[in-house]
């Protein structure tokens, strides 16, 4: 707001037309939407013969605290208790400004061309650069650059930003496969970086290698790794094998590494399942015959037990007032 008033003034009120004047200035401060009333408070009286509080307190301000010297020499930029001596041009304020700012921290602004020059331009600053993506560790500050690894699209590289950075977390193998091998052949697509990890490369199964410049196929065949099986024909494929067995009707079976008959699968199965009928069968009978046998020995023993109130049973002696009278010999 400032260089728009010094610009303004000098333009629409020019000594030579006689407009240097307070009135002039007053235009401009009303133009700008700028408060009169506290500006002529800052400004005060000038024909008053009393203490102007806003140059006491900017004299105060030129006297050094601490480390810092007196501003002996004007016009003189103090930021951030360093002193900044040149011109009261625009470019130059600014660039005194921007000085104050942490490095990485400054706006916009400070990064122009005119203002500072950019270091990243000029072999990536030194910094670590994917040429395949494009993506560069290189950050542009006003005081020079920093080299550090960033966010992008969502996925997070970490590193030292100078010679290595390396895509981590989930996502990262949409970003130039998170830097690991990766290729296809017959329209088989084979990688070694896994979402599942956060970060590494590695070799999927049937294949060997440090998982970042190269992945080789495993020969499984020659190895004799798999299909050691009797009568067995193995047969090395990209990333896998295949294993045939002798005859037509034989099966391989890849869990157990061995061939069977067909026939003598479907046999085998078949009788299996006869075995498990009768297996249910015979339990089932067994447990309907434990069941029916606890089930009427309750049954009896209910029984008896209610007649047992109404009725004396064999089982019961008879209580003495009930036995008949034996009648002695006279």
């Amino acid at each position: 707001m400032w260089w728009d008033y010094v610009h303004d003034f000098a333009v629409r009120c020019p000594m030579e037309e006689k407009k240097y004047t307070r009135e002039c200035a007053n235009d401009i401060i009303k133009s700008l939407g700028l408060e009169f009333e506290k500006i002529n408070k800052c400004i005060g009286d000038p024909e008053a013969d009393k203490e102007n509080s806003v140059l006491k307190a900017e004299q105060d301000a030129q006297i050094g605290h601490g480390s810092r010297g007196d501003v002996t020499i004007l016009p003189t930029l103090v930021v951030n208790n360093r002193q900044y001596r040149g011109k009261l041009e625009k470019s130059s304020v600014l660039k005194a400004v921007c000085s104050g700012f942490e490095e990485t921290t400054e706006p916009d602004i400070c990064l122009r061309e005119d203002i500072e020059t950019n270091e990243c331009l000029e072999h990536n600053g030194g910094c670590w650069l994917d040429k395949a993506t494009n993506v560069s560790a290189c950050k542009d500050t006003f005081r020079g650059r920093v080299c550090e690894c960033h966010v992008v699209n969502g996925v997070k590289f970490v590193g030292d930003g100078y010679t290595h950075c390396e895509a981590s977390g989930l996502g990262r193998c949409q970003i130039n496969n998170g830097g690991c091998w990766k290729e296809t052949r017959n329209g088989k697509t084979v990688s070694a970086c896994s979402n599942e990890e956060a970060k590494g490369c590695k070799c999927p199964t049937g294949f060997k290698g440090d998982g970042v410049n190269s992945c080789e196929d495993v020969d499984e065949c020659k190895e004799n790794l798999f299909c050691k099986c009797k009568n067995c024909a193995c047969e090395n494929t990209w990333g896998s094998y295949e294993c045939s067995c002798g005859g037509s009707n034989m099966l391989y079976i890849r869990e157990h590494d061995t061939c069977i008959s067909k026939h003598s699968t479907s046999s085998v199965g078949w009788g299996f399942l006869w075995v498990i009928f009768f297996g249910l069968a015979l339990a089932g009978a067994g447990a309907y015959a434990v069941y029916k046998y606890r089930l009427r020995s309750y049954m009896d023993s209910e029984i008896r037990a209610i007649m047992a109130q109404y009725m004396p049973l064999d089982s019961q002696e008879m209580p003495s007032q009930h036995r008949p009278v034996e009648h002695a010999d006279i």
